[in-house]
């Protein structure tokens, strides 16, 4: 993905790739969905995490957004090789803000693919969307 030019610092999770930003929670958010179109990830699913903890516990909690974003030709080769990889589904991306400061980050999906040890999902052609799909 295209850094984008309000990017402050890379947020290195271990397990995902992020960056902070110079925007509010709700442009950032919005700038994540406009980032994820062009590469191919649609997001059929969101679920607001601050809402849904008030909602479910009564506890009060940060701006939290998981867009659930997946790439639909990934998706279909993967599951064409290990069904269950259903499990792993949709990559999740995270819109969060701490202290007034918005971030967004995302899985890293060879990461995840590793776990399932299927050698069908280290073919050139996944490792290839793999990397086109985290902009490297």
């Amino acid at each position: 993905m295209q850094k984008p030019s309000n990017a402050l610092a890379v947020v290195d999770v271990g397990y995902g790739y992020g960056r902070s930003l110079e925007l509010g929670f709700e442009a950032a958010a919005q700038q994540a969905r406009e980032v994820l179109k062009p590469e191919g990830f649609a997001a059929p699913c969101e679920i607001n995490t601050r809402d849904k903890l008030k909602e479910k516990l009564g506890v009060e909690f940060a701006n939290h957004l998981l867009p659930g974003a997946r790439k639909p030709l990934l998706a279909y080769h993967a599951l064409q090789h290990e069904m269950n990889l259903g499990l792993l589904l949709p990559c999740n991306v995270v819109v969060g803000e701490k202290e007034g400061e918005s971030s967004v980050a995302a899985i890293d999906a060879a990461k995840m693919l590793s776990l399932v040890g299927n050698p069908a999902l280290e073919s050139d052609r996944v490792r290839g969307q793999r990397k086109a799909a985290a902009g490297r």
